[in-house]
């Protein structure tokens, strides 16, 4: 089930520590530059706020709608169950649900994020809702998601496979593409774009944090957000001249 085309399932340092410093706001306007408008995972909130904004390779999940003769107690203990996707997953990852959205059957609680905590898995993004709330914040793994309930699983879904192609939240997420969480919810960053988002987000995060300090002056909008060509230019100056 290991499937993420050749992609590491770890992030290397430098990338983690760069997207560390970038919030997802950022994020989805310079991907939205590139033509990519929906990034953005719908539902996914952090089930606790306040938590530090969190970097992974996405470790995909995927359930179908329940169907009464699979989605069993019995199919928990299946070769393809959520407790066999979890032993998968590396440390680092951050597991991404597909649970379409249904919010009254709780996809994960406190044991089996426990688990996933104990293997080292950096976050639980999903669309769906878990339960035992309590316990999962007990638990410590970060969690973005829509709620919780306390129905498991089986009462609304059936899980079905890891480590493919997924929707999660709306968007299409595939294994070892680049989640970004933060209060604002999560984002996907696409495999292929990481390098150059590693590139252009923090020079975007300087100039925003300019355009701030601009603003904090008294400066006007127009002209200075987006900075026009007088504006640029006392940018790159204000940059060359250090802090």
């Amino acid at each position: 089930m290991n499937t993420n085309h050749g992609i590491p399932m770890q992030l290397d340092a430098r990338a983690v520590d760069i997207l560390c410093g970038i919030t997802t706001a950022t994020l989805t306007t310079l991907l939205l530059k590139k033509g990519l408008r929906n990034v953005w995972l719908r539902g996914a909130r952090p089930l606790r706020t306040g938590q530090p904004r969190l970097v992974g390779r996405a470790f995909t999940l995927r359930f179908v709608p329940a169907r009464e003769d699979l989605a069993t107690p019995e199919s928990w203990s299946s070769p393809i169950s959520t407790r066999a996707a979890i032993e998968d997953m590396p440390a680092g990852c951050i597991a991404v649900v597909d649970a379409m959205g249904v919010s009254d059957a709780g996809i994960f609680g406190d044991i089996l994020c426990a688990r996933m905590q104990k293997r080292g898995v950096t976050a639980l993004v999903t669309d769906g809702v878990v339960r035992d709330q309590a316990g999962v914040l007990g638990t410590g793994l970060p969690v973005w998601c829509s709620g919780a309930a306390a129905p498991p699983s089986v009462a609304g879904l059936t899980f079905v496979d890891w480590q493919r192609p997924i929707a999660c939240g709306g968007v299409a997420v595939f294994p070892g593409d680049v989640i970004v969480a933060d209060d604002d919810g999560a984002v996907l960053i696409p495999a292929a774009l990481l390098e150059e988002m590693l590139l252009l987000a923090p020079e975007q995060e300087r100039l925003e944090s300019w355009i701030m300090s601009e603003v904090d002056k008294g400066a006007a909008l127009p002209g200075l957000y987006p900075p026009n060509a007088e504006n640029k230019a006392r940018y790159e100056a204000a940059k060359k001249a250090g802090p």
